[in-house]
């Protein structure tokens, strides 16, 4: 949690969330103590007969004061705390896509669906309860515990600031260690139970249409509600154990206002103070109950934040990857045949043969295998992430769009291209007659393109990159013979400086190969 919290305030605001926090526990305290006082100082005043004189304006103006200083205070606690809150976890959102940047490209794939994905974003939006609920609230009311101790031992002496400060303390520090011992594998479990739901719920949703094809839709349904049942289950036991500590500090600010009375009725009795203290130091002990109320709910999102927290942590600290700067990388060595710039490898063989295996250990997206490759003399594991990306450029089977705009998806390649340029790459591929052109808003994964134009479009984006080593997976499949012809002739006469490498069922894609390899 020291990890996220350090990542989370350096975003800045949570000094002035803090102040504010504790202003306004101190201002709730101080009115209900300062009214006591006014209260028994009133009506000791009128039984004196002083009640003429006795200056009720100042006292009166102070709790109306403090009543709209309070007010003002917590406007102001929401709006920059719940500022700081969400810039903080905007920081750490980046700081934790920063992190998975830097993982290996094996753990990159598991995550980019599924309950992988589904847990990273959960634990990210669940750490906006660390400053909310755990570090501001805690923080301001050990602050107002200070100060409160202070005064009522300056006012009423230390045996009554003792009494009444140290029994909200005590009780806070027991109920706290006992609730948290108690919620925090309840708050992990249902943690759990939620993230099993949204997993559940998003597969129902993606492939709604597959599960029933299948005839799983039903069993898919029921696994989703099942989870929801164990969550809604641990969700109660939790509330349980808020509860539990709500009574616990109850009973302490029961006894501290107890106690007050006999240290207030013992000291008026030896002279030590008059009434209207004895009444101001029982009010405030009412009064710091709000100050210790925040922790029932610390103690339920305990176990839910340090959960996150565990596993949020270890992506925090690496740095983005910086783009490398494009190095020699030709020739291209794959086993006995090297590349030069304008050369093509082919490869040809039926499915399942090793095709795309061999394209992924030339981009060096899975470990080299018996076939020896290098780039510039290099072995391919010898490259960095970073060096590798800025000379090589692959289009898998599978391409990823992203939900957006054409334009969108070729600034991907190309950030700085002009749209005259985009226009000419999506000519090129076939693409300039879709309705909308470059504003075209494409849905998840390129929803709204057939699958052959989603092809030439992860085409045109690769041709936008320009690195002398281009990998194609399969480039004309989903295309009839014509519109195949006329795309791989474009990307031919866009690679007479480029080392080419295509695996195809195609003929005509293999025809220009200077060397095919076979696969059986």
């Amino acid at each position: 949690m020291r990890r996220v919290w350090r990542v989370m305030a350096a975003e800045g605001g949570m000094g002035r969330a803090l102040a504010l926090a504790a202003l306004v526990l101190l201002a709730g305290w101080g009115l209900l103590a300062l009214s006591g006082w006014f209260i028994a100082a009133t009506a000791i005043a009128g039984l004196a007969g002083a009640g003429a004189v006795f200056d009720v304006f100042r006292p009166a103006a102070s709790v109306r004061g403090l009543a709209l200083l309070r007010t003002a205070a917590r406007y102001g606690e929401r709006m920059l705390g719940h500022d700081a809150t969400l810039r903080a976890v905007a920081g750490l959102r980046g700081a934790v896509l920063a992190g998975l940047a830097a993982e290996p490209w094996s753990r990159l794939q598991k995550l980019r669906r599924g309950p992988a994905l589904a847990r990273v974003v959960a634990d990210t939006d669940a750490l906006d309860g660390l400053p909310l609920r755990l570090v501001l609230p805690g923080i301001a009311g050990l602050a107002v515990l200070a100060l409160a101790a202070g005064l009522i031992g300056w006012l009423a002496g230390w045996q009554m600031a003792v009494w009444v400060c140290g029994a909200h303390l005590l009780a806070a520090l027991a109920a706290g260690a006992w609730g948290l011992r108690r919620s925090s594998g309840l708050a992990r479990a249902a943690a759990a139970a939620e993230r099993d739901f949204s997993s559940h719920a998003l597969d129902l949703v993606a492939a709604r249409d597959d599960l029933a094809m299948h005839g799983r839709l039903p069993a898919q349904r029921a696994l989703a509600m099942a989870a929801e049942a164990r969550a809604a289950g641990l969700a109660g036991a939790l509330d349980a154990a808020e509860r539990d500590v709500a009574l616990m500090l109850d009973l302490a600010r029961i006894a501290a206002m107890a106690g007050s009375l006999g240290l207030g009725a013992a000291g008026i009795e030896a002279g030590l103070f008059g009434p209207a203290i004895a009444a101001l130091s029982f009010f405030a002990a009412m009064a710091l109950g709000e100050v210790v109320a925040p922790l029932c709910r610390a103690v339920a999102d305990w176990g839910r934040i340090g959960d996150a927290a565990d596993r949020v942590a270890p992506m925090l600290g690496r740095a983005m990857p910086a783009p490398a700067a494009a190095v020699p990388a030709l020739p291209l060595q794959v086993g006995e045949v090297v590349l030069g710039p304008g050369q093509i490898l082919g490869l040809c063989g039926p499915s399942g043969s090793g095709k795309s295996t061999l394209l992924a250990q030339i981009a060096g997206l899975v470990p080299p295998g018996d076939t020896a490759i290098a780039l510039a003399g290099r072995p391919v594991s010898d490259w960095t992430e970073a060096a590798l990306r800025a000379v090589l450029v692959m289009v898998p089977q599978r391409s990823a769009l992203i939900a957006g705009t054409l334009r969108e998806n070729l600034a991907l390649a190309a950030p700085d291209a002009d749209d005259d340029a985009l226009h000419e790459i999506l000519r090129a591929m076939r693409l300039d007659r879709l309705r909308g052109g470059l504003d075209l808003r494409l849905g998840d994964g390129g929803a709204g393109l057939s699958g052959g134009e989603a092809r030439r479009l992860a085409l045109a984006r690769a041709l936008l990159r320009k690195t002398p080593i281009l990998l194609l997976d399969e480039p004309t499949e989903g295309l009839d013979e014509g519109t195949a012809r006329q795309v791989m002739a474009e990307i031919l006469q866009r690679s007479r400086d480029v080392a080419l490498v295509i695996a195809s069922h195609r003929p005509s894609d293999l025809k220009q190969a200077a060397f095919i390899r076979s696969f059986v």
